[in-house]
């Protein structure tokens, strides 16, 4: 007890702050989230989100090379396609959007992590997440519709040479039916990234202007969780294990470290993602663009607390910005 303890004597020297520091940071934490798009020589900032920006495919090379020089070990790649319909088509085309950055990226540099988004809001003209139907009187997606072209989706990224595909759009079932057309398709090695525990959150709205996928009516609130639930979490997270996930992922991440923490405490076997996603990326910036933050501080703070909380690794938009302070 005080004064023979004195917790402040391992806080005076800034080495040794660093020493006994329980939680580390670093570029090799971090999975940067690119948004590509038909057309060339497209480099299109997005407002909602500064810094960030819809690339064409021909502008991924010097983003993946700058990507690589800051360390930061991969990308999770959303598409904008040319054109949309009722069943998101383009999302399983060979020569889909997100296929063709998948082959660039390799092509300049096959040693970047390349992730998949697999998913249908982004692709279809309603921007909800699969197939509708209408039972009812109520229009909703058809889960297991959306299965069978989730799997084709899913297995057109593999053939395009994706290293890790992450299904988002909280199917039930989603995991066994992805692991099943992967495994019969010849890509048993591929590993799956589950969005295991994914809200019906706020948060998202700066990346539905990124992705231009915006549901056109009604919202999600029928297939992603209620963010007053934390047992579900576990649920949904215990369902995706069984069904062969490889990695496992919380989004939001900021809002939700009670949950990556029980999520982490219940399956620590398994390596945890969380996504920092765009909302918290946009009210730093904000923030810190009318100077009422410090915002190297404040990031490098905010992403320490998902690291603490108990993620493995972390989805970021402050990626870049985060690893060059770092460095």
């Amino acid at each position: 007890m005080f004064p023979s303890t004195r917790l402040r004597r391992l806080r005076r020297h800034p080495q040794l702050r660093e020493l006994v520091r329980e939680t580390s940071l670093s570029p090799g934490d971090f999975i940067l989230p690119l948004f590509v798009r038909h057309g060339r020589g497209q480099h299109i900032p997005i407002g909602s989100m500064p810094g960030q920006s819809q690339l064409s495919v021909d502008r991924l090379a010097a983003e993946i090379r700058e990507i690589r020089t800051l360390g930061i070990p991969g990308v999770i790649l959303f598409g904008i396609p040319e054109h949309k319909d009722a069943t998101g088509s383009d999302a399983r085309s060979k020569t889909g959007i997100i296929q063709q950055a998948i082959q660039e990226i390799k092509s300049v540099d096959d040693s970047l992590l390349v992730i998949t988004d697999v998913c249908y809001c982004e692709f279809t003209d309603h921007g909800h997440c699969g197939i509708l139907k209408e039972e009812h009187g109520l229009v909703d997606v058809d889960n297991d519709a959306t299965l069978r072209i989730l799997q084709e989706q899913a297995v057109s990224h593999a053939q395009a040479g994706a290293d890790m595909i992450a299904p988002s759009g909280m199917m039930d079932g989603m995991i066994d039916a992805l692991r099943q057309a992967l495994d019969e398709s010849g890509y048993s090695h591929l590993p799956i990234m589950s969005y295991a525990a994914k809200y019906c959150s706020g948060f998202y709205g700066p990346f539905r202007d990124a992705a231009e996928s915006a549901p056109q009516f009604g919202n999600r609130a029928t297939y992603q969780m209620d963010p007053a639930n934390s047992n579900e979490a576990l649920r949904e997270v215990e369902l995706d294990v069984t069904e062969g996930a490889d990695i496992l992922m919380v989004k939001p991440a900021l809002s939700y470290l009670d949950i990556i923490r029980r999520v982490k405490d219940a399956f620590p076997e398994l390596p945890l993602a969380a996504y920092n996603v765009s909302g918290e990326y946009a009210m730093v910036k904000a923030a810190a663009a009318n100077g009422w933050i410090d915002e190297q501080r404040v990031t490098l703070e905010i992403l320490t607390s998902i690291r603490r909380a108990g993620a493995d690794m972390i989805l970021t938009y402050h990626a870049k910005d985060a690893a060059r302070w770092l460095a």
